[in-house]
């Protein structure tokens, strides 16, 4: 019996045991199954990394994958799982199209293009989710889960398939967005597919955000420039449990799902208001004002507070504490502190031994504040070599990563003060996020998917 047949079959009987809920977060954090980690945070809980790499140096394997996508692989046993869309060269009536491909420049850095998105693409995609081999970098299998024209044009800087997916070991669930949700097994079989038909982004900016998934529902966040809503789905099934409608602007926001008390809030950021849902019922349980447009980061969680932050033309983090938070929080004294400025656009920031670390919009320039009480320990500093960052920061070990549309990954330290130990340079964009398992450290590029891990081990 190979791994994957091994790990299956273990996560069924571990289904089957009174002490399910611990055993499968045990197995969640040996692993990375979903894009912000086993525990959400973006914090790996094994380090070993290294904090020095190159094309000639600790570069376990490079492998490039068909199609484009940003969105972060996750990691189960021996495998990545990643997800991509494929163009072909068919048209959307079904002939053959005439080659008229994109500058590489402009389609790997984001130029090219003006900063808004562009008409519908003419060409069919495949919307693929494939397993990939953590050893040498091999396809072990490919699944094309939709085959499409997108509808709609993307900002210059994201792709077809940005949202990541999701797995528990027993299946892969994989979001497409107007492409619908896919669940897999681990073998690439089709389990169940959902439509909710096709969303019209700001700006044709393009789509994003991530599944959430806790116990025996996966959340599913639709905000656009139409009906909006926040629906949860039973996993195994793919039907809906609830679905609660929303009104808002266009977000890119992957849901929080954390346990408050004897309920489980679905924590989410947005334009209008931030909102936390239950699980259970889909029931609105607090809201507050203060972000920015375009929200884009997720919403980190620690000992019972929540940080919220956005970063498009403002800056807005708000620390709330999710105990006894009911209803308005606007005047409620569940808002601990807040902080406005040098907040994030698009990346997520991470919060580690006490302290949260952010970027300032998309640039290099990272801030540190106490997570208790907002005192800054720290304010943007620069980390020498990028300028522009769409991945979120990842921890392990003493250090953080922060990887750049230019392919530089500056390291620098968990501490007080700002230390950089590293700047490290690969042929590449880096979009998707820095993902840390067992000492090896996977970075999915534009052109390429990335082993780094130390040489001789």
């Amino acid at each position: 019996m190979n791994r994957l047949h091994l790990l299956a079959c273990t996560a069924a009987l571990t289904l089957l045991s009174t002490a399910a809920p611990a055993a499968a977060t045990a197995q969640a954090s040996e692993n990375w199954p979903s894009w912000r980690g086993p525990d959400h945070n973006g914090v790996a809980p094994s380090g070993g990394a290294p904090t020095e790499w190159g094309e000639e140096k600790n570069i376990r394997w490079r492998a490039e994958l068909p199609g484009l996508g940003i969105s972060t692989p996750v990691v189960w046993g021996d495998y990545l799982y990643v997800t991509s869309a494929v163009e072909t060269d068919k048209l959307a009536d079904g002939s053959k199209a005439e080659e008229q491909p994109e500058p590489e420049e402009g389609r790997r850095r984001g130029r090219g293009r003006r900063g808004r998105g562009s008409s519908g693409p003419k060409k069919v995609h495949e919307f693929r989710v494939m397993c990939v081999s953590r050893a040498d970098g091999s396809v072990v299998w490919s699944k094309t889960v939709a085959e499409t024209a997108p509808h709609e044009g993307i900002h210059g800087t994201n792709s077809q398939a940005s949202a990541s997916p999701i797995t528990d070991g027993e299946h892969i669930w994989a979001f497409f967005g107007s492409r619908g949700l896919h669940c897999l097994d681990m073998e690439g079989t089709i389990v169940w597919s959902k439509d909710f038909g096709k969303m019209k982004t700001r700006n044709e900016f393009g789509e994003g955000a991530s599944p959430a998934i806790h116990g025996d529902k996966i959340v599913v966040l639709w905000d656009h420039e139409g009906v909006d809503f926040i629906a949860a789905l039973y996993k195994e099934t793919g039907k809906e449990a609830w679905r609660t409608e929303r009104d808002e602007v266009t977000t890119w926001v992957t849901p929080l799902i954390v346990p408050v008390g004897d309920q489980v809030q679905v924590i989410t950021t947005a334009t209008d208001a931030s909102r936390a849902y239950n699980l259970e019922n889909g029931e609105l349980i607090w809201s507050i004002g203060g972000m920015t447009t375009n929200c884009i980061p997720t919403p980190i969680h620690q000992d019972g507070v929540v940080y919220l932050m956005s970063g498009f033309r403002g800056s807005a983090l708000q620390a709330i504490k999710l105990e006894g938070a009911s209803g308005d929080l606007k005047e409620s004294k569940n808002l601990l502190w807040s902080y406005g400025k040098n907040t994030p656009y698009v990346p997520t920031g991470v919060l580690v031994d006490g302290k949260l670390y952010f970027l300032r919009v998309n640039s290099g320039r990272v801030t540190c504040l106490d997570a208790a009480n907002g005192k800054e320990f720290f304010s943007a500093e620069n980390l020498g070599g990028i300028r522009s960052v769409y991945a979120s920061l990842t921890a392990s070990g003493d250090h953080i990563y922060a990887a750049s549309r230019e392919g530089e990954t500056v390291v620098f330290k968990i501490s007080e003060t700002f230390d950089q130990v590293a700047s490290n340079n690969l042929d590449d964009a880096f979009d998707a996020s820095p993902v840390i398992v067992d000492g090896e450290l996977y970075l999915r590029g534009r052109k390429a998917l990335y082993c780094i891990a130390a040489e001789g081990e």
